[in-house]
């Protein structure tokens, strides 16, 4: 799997970014309250999105499940430049209900659109074992929003796996990704 020198760059401090968060100085995992708290500064928060969305974006931990992974593997492998429009990844890309009013919120923003599709990414990497070591599977509160709309966060298809339950391979799920750009208006990459 290819990852962009974008998401490369910023993995690292989101995932440090939420380790910071988790435990307090007694060695308490904090994480659910304290990311409660940063969610209340959003006001703030929207003025550095741009400068430095992996510290936004934590807000939006466990906010997201990707219902297509070929389509995010091809998200974190672009450069910040080289983003689809978040429109255009809402079939791909669920917004848990308690988030989503923060992404009214930096919707509402000049550059909403870019830091959503980034904090995805962001978040789509913190999900996969190789690029979240530094992260533990954790139960958040906000995992029953999910619950009662019917969907399941523990249940996010893998990569190379398709919503209908077929694995068809990294290959398949390459080419429905570049299926799904083209349809995009993306250019097919060779």
């Amino acid at each position: 799997m290819t990852v962009s020198h974008f998401f490369e760059a910023l993995n690292s401090s989101y995932l440090s970014e939420l380790d910071d968060l988790r435990l307090d100085s007694e060695g308490q995992d904090v994480l659910h309250r304290r990311l409660a708290d940063k969610r209340q500064e959003i006001a703030f928060l929207v003025n550095m999105m741009e400068t430095s969305p992996e510290m936004v974006a934590v807000v939006l931990h466990r906010g997201f499940t990707f219902r297509l992974p070929a389509v995010m593997d091809d998200l974190i492998s672009r450069e910040a430049d080289e983003f689809p429009e978040w429109q255009s990844l809402a079939d791909v890309v669920l917004i848990a209900p308690w988030a989503q009013p923060l992404a009214d919120t930096f919707l509402k923003e000049a550059g909403g659109d870019w830091f959503l599709t980034a904090a995805a990414g962001l978040e789509y990497m913190a999900g996969k074992p190789v690029f979240a070591a530094a992260v533990d599977g954790g139960d958040d509160d906000e995992d029953a929003d999910f619950e009662d709309a019917g969907d399941d966060r523990n249940d996010v298809v893998g990569a190379g796996e398709s919503d209908d339950g077929f694995d068809g391979g990294a290959k398949a799920g390459k080419e429905a990704a570049d299926d799904w750009m083209a349809d995009q208006g993306f250019d097919r990459k060779d």
